[in-house]
């Protein structure tokens, strides 16, 4: 059964179901509203979850644990109040005691026994909806050359984000601006930047080839620039400029270029190969802009650093709207995805770890796949456009439709905790 408090809700407010005054008089704060206040909720079993006794979840479980190595180092009191992140603490305390080396079983048991799935859902829809992304390989340099004129850079100095920070990474959210004779201004666009804002001021930390390269890398919020001595440079999203982001697909659509049902990154990426001023002048339309930072820390074989600030693990690791879903949280994804080597729709039934959030990525049952690395990757992230059963696991000692204890003081300030 649903949970009734998200079709209460608007009824209350258009009037529709009325409060006497005298329950008026005797109103006092409320408590914070239930873990998804803005979904449609229903408890399952795992027996209700299609896949989940083949799915082998220990890649999942390895990601679970390396989240915990997060939540763990967060406090305890948040504001605003978290439950499920309190509840997780615990939870990955009882991971802590699992040898290191287990069996699929054994992993399968471990989430049964520490979590209940719940099935969640938009209030407009069925289902949530899924799209892909990836880390980028390209050629390049650290320094300009004929080949390699295209430059990324690092995040400027003068760049005021107004949104700091989310648990210590630059917020990928919020406006961004610049000081011109002691007034803030807004940062410069995507086509300032492109016309040579930023040149000349030494924060270039690679050049590519391909402009299209550079536009997709921003996407994406990382890149592995391949350079001349086959070393590899890994490069990770360390702010934006605060300008809007548009899809440069739905222009496409919209002007009936490609058609909707075709419409992929690959598709976008063959326009703009065969069409170079039309499609520089299609890249501008997007205002926003990526700066990168070196993640030197990372090995050749480690994935992206997400949100959560650890390397993320393909088709185990997803963004989600983190003002809802709390990093850590066991999400089992259920749906059919154009995952063929031709686009052929294939089942995607997989318990996925949240690790990673992006400025596109919002609602309850949203989500973007990490695919990994390269062009195979890419290919495949830029297919995914397809709705999908969201089943989020939520620790045993949360209980979903009551309302959790409005927030206590915290002891840190927000944003730093993991959570």
């Amino acid at each position: 059964m649903l949970a009734l408090a998200p079709i209460l809700r608007p009824l209350l407010a258009a009037g529709l179901i009325l409060v006497s005054p005298a329950v008026q008089a005797r109103a006092v704060p409320s408590p914070a509203p239930p873990l998804f206040a803005d979904a449609a909720v229903e408890p399952l079993a795992f027996a209700d979850l299609p896949g989940w006794r083949e799915d082998d979840p220990r890649a999942a479980l390895a990601a679970f644990r390396r989240s915990c190595g997060k939540i763990r180092s967060g406090s305890d009191l948040v504001d605003p109040a978290r439950p499920v992140f309190t509840a997780l603490k615990r939870t990955c305390r009882q991971a802590a005691r699992l040898p290191a080396r287990l069996s699929e079983a054994r992993a399968r048991a471990f989430f049964e026994r520490e979590f209940r799935p719940l099935r969640v859902a938009p209030l407009t829809s069925d289902q949530g909806f899924l799209t892909g992304y990836y880390e980028p390989e390209v050629a390049g340099s650290r320094t300009r050359t004929d080949d390699y004129a295209t430059p990324l850079y690092r995040r400027p100095p003068d760049l005021i984000l107004e949104i700091p920070s989310q648990d210590g990474v630059p917020a990928n959210r919020g406006k961004a601006f610049r000081e011109e004779n002691g007034v803030r201004v807004p940062y410069y666009d995507r086509a300032a930047i492109d016309d040579g804002a930023l040149a000349g001021k030494g924060l270039e930390v690679a050049f590519i080839r391909d402009p299209a390269d550079a536009f997709f890398a921003a996407i994406q919020g990382s890149v592995r620039v391949r350079l001349p001595d086959g070393r590899l440079l890994r490069l990770n999203y360390d702010g934006h400029n605060g300008q809007p982001y548009t899809p440069v697909g739905r222009i496409l659509v919209e002007k009936g270029i490609v058609p909707r049902e075709k419409m992929s990154m690959d598709a976008i990426r063959a326009y703009i190969a065969a069409h170079p001023e039309e499609g520089k002048a299609l890249m501008r339309e997007n205002h926003s802009y990526v700066f990168f930072r070196i993640a030197d820390q990372l090995s050749d074989s480690d994935g992206a650093v997400g949100a959560q600030g650890l390397p993320l693990v393909a088709e185990r690791s997803i963004a989600v709207d983190k003002r809802i879903h709390v990093y850590g949280t066991p999400i089992f994804l259920d749906a059919q995805l154009p995952l063929g080597a031709d686009g052929a729709s294939q089942p995607f039934r997989r318990l996925t770890i949240a690790q990673d959030t992006g400025s596109a990525i919002v609602g309850p049952a949203r989500a973007d796949i990490f695919f990994g690395a390269g062009a195979e990757a890419g290919s495949i992230a830029g297919r995914i456009k397809d709705p999908g059963n969201f089943a989020v696991l939520v620790p045993r000692s949360v209980d979903p439709f009551r309302p959790h204890p409005a927030p206590r003081p915290s002891r840190r300030p927000p944003g730093i905790d993991g959570q």
